[in-house]
């Protein structure tokens, strides 16, 4: 039992030349899968080259630990203390891009271990739902932030739902002994459309008289750092 245990613990396959190459090789080529999805699910100020690009690469990598590893189990522990240590600290901006992440490590540990049924077929069926759930776009929204006097209030208000064809959603009511300031949401579409009127909201809301400001702000979910 002992001989047996120290042979799981510390024995692994010894894979050929070919075999190394070909668990990579196809890492990489289902990494490319990815990129492919990814690519293709993601439009505009959404896409990330750079993510996308390290998605084949961390597929290949993936790859190359489970083809290193094999069925060593003292090796595989060894790989396990040694990432622990690394930090990450970079934030994923989105979180639908977590499923690209573990799309990748799963192919590189597949064909790591020489499973490559499981990782076309998963691959497969996840591109499939990806593809059928459409493309994932930046809905970044814009705020119009209005600040004047207390007893213009309503009369900015009508005047902003008139504009905008009551679309935009009021957030945010600040008010003073004097002032009161104002915060509109609305979508992208709903702010350009308006603007292939002749007349200009911020014409009109400055010429109701005792407006401080107006300030149109973009507001994204996007995590930065």
């Amino acid at each position: 039992m002992k001989d047996y245990i120290r042979k799981m613990m510390f024995e692994s396959a010894t894979l050929s030349l070919e075999e190394i190459a070909l668990n990579i090789l196809v890492s990489a080529v289902f990494g490319f899968v990815v990129y492919a999805s990814y690519w293709y699910t993601h439009a505009g100020t959404a896409y990330s080259k750079k993510f996308n690009v390290s998605l084949v690469t961390l597929a290949i990598l993936t790859g190359m630990v489970m083809t290193v590893i094999g069925n060593n189990i003292a090796l595989s522990l060894g790989m396990v203390g040694a990432l622990s240590i690394v930090r990450f600290r970079t934030a994923v901006k989105d979180s639908r891009d977590t499923t690209y992440i573990f799309w990748a490590i799963i192919i590189g540990i597949c064909c790591g271990v020489g499973d490559y049924y499981v990782a076309a077929v998963g691959s497969v069926v996840v591109f499939v739902v990806l593809l059928l759930l459409g493309r994932v776009r930046n809905e970044n929204r814009i705020l119009l932030i209005i600040r004047g006097a207390k007893d213009k209030g309503m009369d900015m208000e009508r005047l902003v739902f008139a504009f905008f064809d009551q679309k935009p959603l009021l957030k945010v009511k600040n008010t003073t002994s004097e002032h009161v300031e104002l915060i509109y949401e609305m979508t992208r579409s709903v702010y350009q459309k308006a603007y292939t009127r002749e007349v200009d909201i911020i014409d009109q809301l400055y010429a109701l008289g005792g407006v401080e400001y107006v300030n149109f702000v973009t507001q994204s979910d996007e995590i930065t750092g």
